[in-house]
């Protein structure tokens, strides 16, 4: 069970973000997402499949969901909390998911190990892009496949912006920051430009437009925080202060505010190249 520990308004905020990350953020967002980025490295039942910087690995899970028995499956992160929340949400699943730590930038692999790999909102996480897309190379068969997810830069997911501006203002630049760095300020060139240097040929970048729903402004801004290292900074500050993020979040956002809660537009360039 995750552990909880109460703010001073009384918010509770899960203290184990990856299992908060599968919790409130998988289902509605990356599990939709990696659907999409499946469908585009049109993957097959034999593929081997690697699930890259993987997270909770829903990229894994999804493609072995498909795979149907067959084929290979390995996620990869360098994060041990996330790879102890994907193996236990895995462990029903054939093929069976193979889950290893590494860098993404060092693959622990042989060249030419796999047919399809693919990168869900993590590229620009990494502290050197173009190295994992060469590793991401290098470990691809003759033809092989990569897909990859990055979004557009915040001012093409508002609601993030606003989070992130009232972050701000009510409890600091890092925390803004943190919010901010989903987001990179990456074009389409930009990204063409690195797989392109990585040896990748046959690119394809599309933007894609989905949705995030949440029943109300405060539990944006309570699971968005849980899901990330922002919940240390929103325990920290003031009751005062957490209530006039909520406001000025559900102010700014109440354009998308319906009878069933809030649903907040998400764009990302979604990405598919050859070895």
């Amino acid at each position: 069970m995750s552990e909880h520990e109460r703010g001073s308004t009384g918010w509770q905020l899960d203290r184990n973000g990856p299992e908060a990350y599968e919790r409130y953020l998988v289902p509605g967002m990356f599990e939709p997402w990696a659907d999409r980025l499946l469908d585009r490295v049109d993957l097959r039942a034999s593929d081997r499949l690697l699930d890259v910087a993987c997270g909770t690995g829903i990229v894994a899970r999804r493609g072995a969901a498909r795979m149907g028995g067959e084929g290979t499956v390995v996620g990869i992160d360098i994060n041990e909390g996330m790879l102890g929340v994907a193996e236990a949400s895995a462990a029903d699943l054939a093929p069976r998911i193979e889950w290893r730590r590494g860098d993404a930038t060092d693959l622990p692999f042989a060249d030419e190990r796999f047919d399809v790999a693919c990168c869900q909102q993590a590229l620009q996480f990494v502290e050197a892009p173009g190295v994992a897309l060469e590793e991401m190379h290098r470990v691809l068969a003759p033809d092989g496949r990569i897909g990859v997810s990055v979004w557009r830069p915040i001012e093409h997911n508002g609601a993030y912006e606003v989070l992130a501006d009232a972050l701000a203002r009510h409890v600091g630049d890092d925390a803004a920051t943190m919010m901010r760095s989903p987001f990179p300020a990456w074009d389409a060139d930009d990204l063409r430009s690195l797989v392109g240097d990585a040896g990748f040929d046959e690119c394809s970048i599309t933007v894609e437009v989905g949705s995030m729903r949440y029943p109300s402004t405060a539990e944006f801004v309570r699971r968005e925080a849980a899901s990330s290292p922002l919940a240390e900074s929103l325990v920290a500050v003031r009751a005062a202060a957490q209530r006039a993020l909520v406001r000025d979040v559900g102010n700014a956002l109440e354009p998308y505010t319906d009878d069933e809660g809030i649903v907040l537009p998400m764009e990302s360039y979604v990405l598919t190249a050859r070895r």
